[in-house]
């Protein structure tokens, strides 16, 4: 009786958490199909009306203005060639921890370990003036293009954690037997060991595509923003003269973006708590 008491007593306050996180979310959708005066005034706590309603004009508008497909696209190229920059690197980074034995690999792990403690803006001054050093030549760190490399730095911490922490689970005489039929160590790692680490590419994949897809602050240090914006930085610019903001614009532009990771989400959600756990094993 008193285990079905406390199972009670925590869903019921975990609910109210649920509805707390869920109440900023709800309030931008609803306002996003309000007319602009309605969401000024007193009624921007309540459900659209008749009065109220506007319609997808809000989207249409956000769509149309500020150059959001640009945006889009941008975003999407910089977290797809990020994510799967990450996932190939760091992956092969702790396939070589987790197998070799030296004070090289201790370091390099420490070294992935403390960066996911030290915080951004720890380093954010030093990051923006190293990126403007390197305009000079074909490689500029201030496009979207290869910004990628910045991101993989500031992601290898968490995904070199998790890999290595499955890679231990991960029989070394899989790799062996490899070895002994003639294959070469990158034959061995993308043909026996990459496709083992399913669970834990897709939970990595997926948590380093919301803080990238999410991220304002490092492309507003590194890119120039006169000729890129990603999707978070464009809603700043939803801001007009004097003071002005578009409400109703920026919000649909704020539920077009929380949109795809949602549905990212919900579908990767058991991959990543497998993943997770599976991190978490030592062999």
């Amino acid at each position: 009786m008193k285990k079905v008491n406390t199972n009670l007593i925590l869903t019921i306050l975990f609910s109210i958490i649920c509805i707390f996180h869920m109440y900023p979310v709800m309030m931008i959708l609803f306002n996003s199909f309000k007319k602009e005066s309605a969401i000024s005034t007193s009624t921007v706590f309540e459900l659209p009306t008749a009065e109220t309603f506007n319609g997808l004009s809000n989207y249409v508008n956000a769509i149309d203005s500020q150059g959001f497909l640009w945006s889009l696209f941008y975003s999407v190229i910089i977290t797809v060639t990020s994510v799967a920059l990450i996932l190939v690197c760091c992956s092969m980074c702790a396939w070589y921890i987790s197998r070799v034995n030296s004070w090289i690999s201790k370091l390099m792990y420490a070294m992935c370990a403390f960066s996911m403690v030290a915080p951004f803006q720890l380093v954010m001054f030093t990051l923006s003036q190293t990126a403007d050093r390197f305009h000079i030549g074909l490689l500029r760190f201030n496009s979207p293009y290869t910004i990628c490399f910045i991101y993989l730095g500031f992601g290898a911490g968490l995904a070199v954690f998790m890999f290595t922490g499955f890679m231990k689970s991960i029989p070394v005489e899989m790799e062996e037997a490899a070895m002994i039929d003639g294959c070469n160590p990158f034959q061995t790692f993308f043909k026996i060991v990459f496709p083992v680490l399913k669970p834990s590419m897709i939970s990595v994949g997926i948590l380093e595509t919301m803080w990238i897809w999410n991220d304002y602050l490092l492309p507003t240090l590194v890119l120039d923003i006169k000729q890129y914006k990603t999707i978070p930085m464009l809603i700043q610019y939803f801001r007009g003269s004097y003071g002005s903001v578009q409400m109703g614009p920026m919000m649909a532009c704020v539920v077009l973006t929380i949109v795809p990771v949602i549905i990212i989400y919900l579908v990767g959600q058991k991959h990543i708590i497998k993943g997770v756990l599976s991190g978490a094993v030592k062999g």
